[in-house]
């Protein structure tokens, strides 16, 4: 059930992929609802909201699940198929990266900017194209972590309620840090939610890593690994993206024109191998994420294939 759950979720995402746009703003607003219902300051406020907006949804989920399974099973398949589907797939960010690789290959370097700032949240005015080539490859890489590859993992894990609590823990780690009004002064209020998604995110990044250097170029993508991802400020995000470049055989990284008008220079380490990230391998990046994806499927696939043959 679980693999055909996948496989459903993915074909019907290529179909009709929910509005990436709107799933983005629900999850802001839920994110500012939890903090402006909770949010008074302290430590123990952000653990509070964080029961309540991520631990008790995934029980929830859970009960039902399991609730479901008892009065047939195929309740329980549409629903892990319903759940993932508004929680896993790459349509969720898959447009930003093809819209900016298409604004890149027509010339039109004003719109690429425009994507990449709405995509990543951050200004793109003085970036070039090698630039945005760049940044889209090291989101791309960031974004298929955690819109398919860690969900695809705790759902493995805890069903349908793994997949609800990585993500709703993953937009409490991401929105209340950066909300603003009391948070602003008051930052203790998000440092659970931080703290929480570091520990969800330990195994399922290294195993995206793994499979990233299983998929591509694998001595590379481990000595990258070991020897650059410690430099990068957040620890899950240097692992994966030094296993991408390694992969890949590019390098991504390196410093970046800073936004606004006053100029200055971004520094950022460098990770990777071989080539400046271009234009030229936004398709590879794409290429390597779904080889990523075809190995996971493999894999879960064993275990169905091995029943059958024993029975």
């Amino acid at each position: 059930m679980t693999l055909l759950s996948l496989l459903c979720v993915l074909v019907l995402e290529q179909f009709r992929a929910l509005p990436a746009a709107q799933l983005r703003a629900a999850q802001t607003a839920y994110a500012h609802f939890l903090e402006r219902r909770f949010n008074g300051g302290e430590y123990r406020h952000g653990l509070i909201a964080w029961i309540a907006g991520v631990a008790v949804p995934t029980l929830l989920v859970l009960v039902l699940h399991l609730v479901l399974s008892q009065v047939h099973p195929v309740l329980a398949f549409a629903f892990d198929v319903l759940v993932l589907y508004f929680l896993l797939g790459f349509r969720q960010f898959s447009h930003y990266f093809t819209d900016i690789q298409l604004a890149l290959r027509m010339g039109e370097l004003e719109r690429a900017r425009h994507l990449l700032a709405e995509w990543r949240g951050q200004g793109a005015e003085r970036l070039c194209s090698a630039d945005i080539a760049r940044l889209a490859i090291e989101q791309g890489i960031l974004s298929s972590h955690r819109h398919v590859f860690a969900p695809l993992f705790w759902f493995l894990v805890l069903g349908p309620a793994g997949a609800v609590l990585y993500r709703f823990a993953m937009v409490a780690a991401e929105y209340w840090p950066r909300t603003g009004g009391p948070l602003d002064r008051h930052p203790s209020f998000g440092e659970f939610a931080r703290r929480a998604f570091e520990v969800l995110d330990w195994l399922p990044a290294r195993m995206t890593a793994a499979t990233f250097a299983i998929v591509g170029d694998f001595e590379d993508a481990v000595y990258c690994w070991r020897t650059q991802a410690s430099q990068w400020a957040d620890a899950a995000s240097g692992i994966l993206l030094s296993s991408g470049a390694g992969a890949l055989g590019i390098r991504l990284g390196l410093p970046l024109p800073e936004a606004g008008e006053l100029g200055g220079i971004v520094a950022r380490p460098e990770l990777g191998l071989g080539d400046d990230a271009d234009v030229d391998h936004l398709q590879s990046a794409i290429g390597l994420v779904w080889r990523a994806l075809v190995v996971c499927l493999l894999l879960l696939a064993l275990p169905t294939v091995a029943s059958w043959v024993g029975a």
